[in-house]
């Protein structure tokens, strides 16, 4: 048996230093989803002026 205990939590150091490491990597460049959504919105918008435009 190992003579330190192994705690699959870790430290609160360890977990914090989890959580900025993920903010970090996070907040690093766009947002792709917002970026496509976005895309889609004006291809919709511009599709229904031409559909409109043809009426």
């Amino acid at each position: 048996m190992a003579q330190t205990p192994n705690d699959p939590a870790g430290t609160t150091h360890q977990f914090q230093n989890f959580q900025n490491r993920g903010q970090a990597e996070k907040s690093s460049g766009p947002n792709t989803g917002l970026i496509i959504g976005a895309v889609a919105v004006v291809a919709v918008v511009a599709i229904a002026v031409a559909a409109l435009l043809m009426l």
